[in-house]
């Protein structure tokens, strides 16, 4: 036995479990039993594969442990993007509440390409994963995988649902009641919102859009919708939100508006174009410029002025994720008993309306 660059004796290494099983003195079989679950192993041999492992270096090979098992143990989850930190608080609900039911959570990202979605879905089929959580690429999402995908394994999808999809499990937010909760906030503190929506590429974006359309009406008041039009290649979000926003206010108009954004990144952009252009939405008691958006992204408290949205339970949902999946897991639900489980958004008055 060497030592360490400390001086340090340094633990032999081992590589496989029969090596383990020669090194410490227990049998094959009863360290696969104790690497799967420690309580199918007895005590005195629990602690004799214990003391063992503190005389070597070893680490199990996570798959091995798991070839003769029913289960792997693993939920597959696949996200838009690796760049949106309303995915990333999304995945930290969907980790916590995975570990604490015993689950290990794999991640894949689609980067807003059906094609790579379609092999994330194959990637989770050929790894054998228990379930799936799939928070899908809105109308561009590649339906024919998902529903191989649903076919094949327990299946839940989160944020958003588009239509082909629609008979898939879902757990979201409630968004007609949430943006109503908005849209009726701004009403009573200024003129009725114009909506700043983006390019048709986000389907919860498209729905917010319609929503406004239908309770505009309901109110019996006139809609006016801009910034639809794809600016540049890619300018989806803030960048859009600016662009768009940025070329009204060079004309001088909605400069006294309350404008609804389609979501908080546009909504981001939207406040860059008003430092711009030198307004300050939100100064005014009532009336005036109102910036507001939807979602609650992390960054929405620390923007200047501080951003009025809609907060999503984002720990809510990705625990009614992880709940619906493993007892579709367990058999409890079948293929036929699909659920819509929709949470309330609250309403975070800040300094921009």
């Amino acid at each position: 036995m060497g030592k360490d660059a400390g001086g340090a004796e340094r633990k032999p290494r081992i590589h496989t479990m029969e090596q383990l099983s020669a090194e410490i003195g227990v049998s094959r079989p009863t360290l696969s039993r104790y690497f799967q679950d420690p309580a199918k192993v007895s005590r005195s041999s629990v602690e004799r594969i214990e003391r063992g492992l503190e005389r070597v270096e070893y680490v199990p090979n996570f798959f091995a442990t798991r070839l003769n098992r029913k289960s792997t143990g693993m939920i597959g989850v696949i996200i838009p993007y690796l760049n949106d930190l309303f995915f990333t608080k999304l995945m930290q609900g969907i980790e916590t509440a995975a570990m604490e039911a015993g689950f290990t959570v794999i991640t894949q990202c689609s980067h807003a390409d059906p094609r790579v979605e379609a092999r994330a879905v194959e990637t989770f089929m050929s790894m054998n994963v228990d379930g799936a959580i799939v928070a899908p690429l809105g109308n561009q999402t590649n339906t024919e995988a998902q529903e191989r995908l649903d076919r094949r394994l327990p299946y839940v999808l989160v944020d958003t649902r588009p239509k082909p999809l629609m008979h898939v499990d879902y757990v979201g937010t409630a968004h007609a009641e949430s943006m109503r909760l908005i849209l009726n906030y701004l009403t009573r503190v200024g003129e009725p919102p114009v909506f700043l929506a983006m390019p048709r590429v986000n389907f919860n974006a498209f729905q917010h859009e319609q929503i406004y359309l239908e309770a505009m009406a309901e109110k019996g008041l006139e809609p006016r919708i801009i910034g639809t039009e794809l600016i540049a290649e890619g300018w989806h979000y803030e960048a859009h939100g600016e662009a768009a926003l940025s070329a009204f206010f060079a004309r001088g108009d909605f400069t006294e508006s309350s404008i609804l954004c389609a979501n908080d990144r546009v909504a981001i952009g939207a406040l860059r174009a008003a430092a711009r252009h030198g307004l300050s939405p939100g100064s005014q008691r009532r009336g005036g410029l109102r910036i507001a958006g939807h979602d609650d992204y992390p960054l929405c408290p620390f923007t200047v002025p501080a951003l009025t949205t809609v907060a999503q339970d984002l720990d809510a949902i990705g625990r009614a994720a992880v709940d619906r999946v493993i007892a579709k897991i367990a058999g409890q639900k079948s293929e036929f008993d699909h659920s819509v489980e929709l949470f309330p958004g609250t309403l975070k008055i800040r300094e921009s309306a």
